[in-house]
């Protein structure tokens, strides 16, 4: 099982005190040797995935940054991240993994989803609360994660929903996941691995009911071919 280094970290916090071409050019072996490493945990992590799941593939975010429309023109981006995509329309989320030095951590679930999508979710929130909040407050997955993550949430109710509505804490998201963060300590560990795994796992009855709710309408009516 490979173990993460502190010269992952280390790099990382360089890069990050001297973002520019220059001193990549210097330490691109450095960056490469990470990448290999890293790469190497993504695919461990990928393949324990699919002995409970079925992901299609891993998406690894490049580190040049897109500065076309950013006011921040530093060419890179001095953290590493991963996402592992399920696989098959009927599977939806998917699982991410951060490393950077002070703010590694994990998360999952539907960030900003398209309006149609959004919709759907928030209609079923509307209709039936149980399900999500029974997900929600199960005590392994309150521990680790928490709530939704508050990422610009409606102000007070979205077009056409009630703002007394009982469940409006819920249909006011923007964008439905959760995280959960590890100390530099922690993705050092010879555990980091297990750790990702195990808490990886807990997503899955949340993935399960949210892949159902956008693969019905209200009905309960298969909308997939």
């Amino acid at each position: 099982m490979t173990q993460l280094t502190p010269e992952i970290f280390l790099f990382l916090k360089e890069l990050k005190e001297n973002n520019h071409r220059d001193w990549m050019d210097e330490h691109r072996k450095r960056y490469k040797a990470n990448e290999k490493l890293l790469k190497q945990f993504y695919a461990e992590v990928m393949s324990r995935l699919n002995e409970t799941d079925v992901i299609a593939k891993t998406k690894v975010f490049r580190i040049n940054r897109d500065i076309r429309f950013s006011n921040n023109k530093t060419p890179y981006n001095s953290h590493r991240s991963v996402r592992f995509i399920r696989s098959g329309e009927e599977r939806r989320g998917s699982y991410y993994l951060r490393i950077e030095p002070g703010n590694s951590g994990i998360a999952g679930g539907f960030f900003q989803p398209e309006p149609a999508d959004l919709l759907r979710i928030r209609k079923e929130f509307e209709a039936d609360d149980a399900p999500i909040r029974n997900i929600l407050s199960e005590p392994s997955f309150s521990k680790t994660f928490g709530n939704f993550v508050e990422r610009d949430p409606v102000k007070i109710a979205p077009k056409g929903f009630k703002k007394d509505d009982p469940n409006i804490d819920l249909i006011r998201h923007r964008s439905f996941f959760v995280a959960h963060s590890y100390t530099d300590d922690e993705v050092l560990s010879p555990h980091f691995q297990d750790m990702v795994v195990a808490h990886y796992k807990l997503l899955r009855p949340f993935f399960d009911y949210m892949s159902e709710v956008l693969t019905t309408n209200l009905n309960g009516e298969s909308l997939l071919n």
